[in-house]
């Protein structure tokens, strides 16, 4: 017997991030694809409503660093709608550039946020999933979480640490109904990349995607429950080069550093 694809059509999905750049262009494609409801949630609750309005769904305003704020909105999720059937663990931030010299408040804010955001909003889904013996949960990493970003030490470890939570979360639930995945884009057109003014373009940009096509990655992932999704392709090859030769990459690593920082002045 053929495997039954999984489909949007009918889910009830959670989003966090959903306000903007890649949750929100999930979500939009969510209701295209016939989502029963989309849950918007974000710390800019202006834009999850505006987002919300715009997919007929619901908005909640969360900081999903915060624990007690994730178990709240869940649970009254689950009061109103009885269950979910998606989650997309999408919230992240760039945060500070760097190693040594960032400040421990900087790596501790983003440890919480691109790293125990996925663990809080799996412990709030996860039993009522396992109840029902079926969901999804997506988390959101980024290429960076494979390869390493080159001058930003905090939000390359934060992402290495998410692909390995998903991993686990994968291959440990896969027996009980619920289906992982990770999403490792490289570069998307969303502010996490956009440049001010003035300042030298991100090296990311000349091959980003746009949030649609990052979407359409998702969608074909997710009906056919691959875990790794790669929106870009080329990671997957450089992933291969790069366990390859560990020598051969670092060094070729350490000259993108370089250029980088020589093209913006540091």
């Amino acid at each position: 017997m053929a495997k039954k694809l999984m489909k949007i059509k009918n889910k009830i999905v959670l989003v966090t991030g959903g306000a903007n750049g890649i949750g929100k262009g999930l979500c939009e494609r969510f209701h295209a694809e016939g989502a029963k409801k989309i849950i918007v949630t974000d710390i800019d609750e202006v834009n999850a409503n505006a987002v919300a309005k715009q997919v007929d769904g619901v908005a909640y305003k969360l900081n999903v660093a915060n624990e007690s704020e994730v178990q709240t909105v869940v649970a009254d999720v689950l009061d109103k709608f009885g269950r979910i059937d998606v989650v997309i663990s999408n919230a992240g931030i760039g945060g500070d550039e760097g190693c040594l010299e960032v400040s421990n408040e900087s790596w501790q804010n983003i440890w919480e946020i691109n790293v125990l955001s996925h663990l809080s909003l799996s412990r709030a889904v996860f039993p009522n999933m396992l109840e029902r013996g079926d969901g999804y949960f997506l988390i959101t990493a980024s290429a960076a979480g494979l390869l390493t970003y080159p001058t930003a030490a905090p939000y390359s470890v934060t992402k290495h640490a998410a692909v390995s939570f998903a991993e686990y979360l994968a291959y440990s639930y896969v027996d009980k109904g619920i289906k992982v995945s990770c999403l490792c884009p490289q570069g998307v057109k969303t502010n996490l990349i956009a440049t001010k003014d003035g300042e030298p373009e991100n090296f990311l940009m000349a091959e980003a995607i746009t949030v649609e096509e990052c979407a359409e990655a998702v969608i074909q992932a997710m009906e056919s429950e691959h875990f790794l999704i790669l929106p870009h392709k080329e990671v997957g090859e450089f992933v291969i080069k790069k366990v390859s030769n560990y020598d051969k990459w670092l060094s070729w690593m350490s000259g993108l550093r370089n250029k980088i920082l020589a093209e913006s002045g540091k």
